[in-house]
């Protein structure tokens, strides 16, 4: 469960794609949502469901951070400047993660509505915080939300240039092999 010098966690890879595969979903239902007219069937149960899963993946993230803190590291592979690159873009995939959240509930609670999520708990709302906060709000998380893509398929084609390229464990251990020396 916990990570090694020589590889991730279980647990730690687990959230790893549960994340990836949220953050596209996310991405792919939310351009589709904003095209949803009042008369769709979707009109309200996408969004609820685009709410709920976000903030689940907010909490998800936080506890993946914390967990990731107080754990080992695996060995890092590249140079130094690869190195020093991979961790500048883990950095900002986990701002870029946690501007989406906080973005996402400015623009779910500028109403003074709270977010249900999937009737199972209610987020309370700060209410409306600034002038104009749902449309600045949802200026954001567009742009963050494309911003966070693409820095994601940069990290993927990072993991499979260390794959092919550099022959190194990079993407096995993330895929929970063990490394191989």
């Amino acid at each position: 469960m916990k990570h090694t010098s020589s590889g991730w966690g279980w647990l730690l890879i687990t959230i790893h794609w549960l994340t990836a595969l949220t953050v596209f979903s996310m991405f792919a239902a939310g351009l589709w949502m904003v095209d949803l007219n009042y008369y769709s069937d979707w009109y309200k149960t996408a969004p609820h469901w685009h709410k709920s899963i976000g903030l689940l993946l907010a909490a998800l993230t936080l506890f993946r951070v914390v967990w990731r803190l107080v754990g080992r590291r695996p060995q890092k592979f590249g140079s130094k400047l690869e190195q020093r690159v991979a961790s500048l873009a883990h950095l900002f995939i986990y701002l870029l993660l946690f501007t989406l959240f906080l973005s996402g509930y400015l623009i779910s609670t500028a109403d003074g509505r709270a977010i249900d999520v999937f009737n199972w708990f209610t987020v309370p709302s700060l209410g409306e915080l600034i002038d104009d906060q749902e449309d600045i709000a949802g200026s954001i998380h567009f742009y963050v939300a494309w911003a966070l893509i693409g820095l994601v398929s940069l990290h993927a084609l990072a993991a499979l240039k260390h794959h092919f390229f550099d022959k190194d464990a990079t993407l096995r251990r993330m895929l929970g092999q063990k490394q191989t020396p």
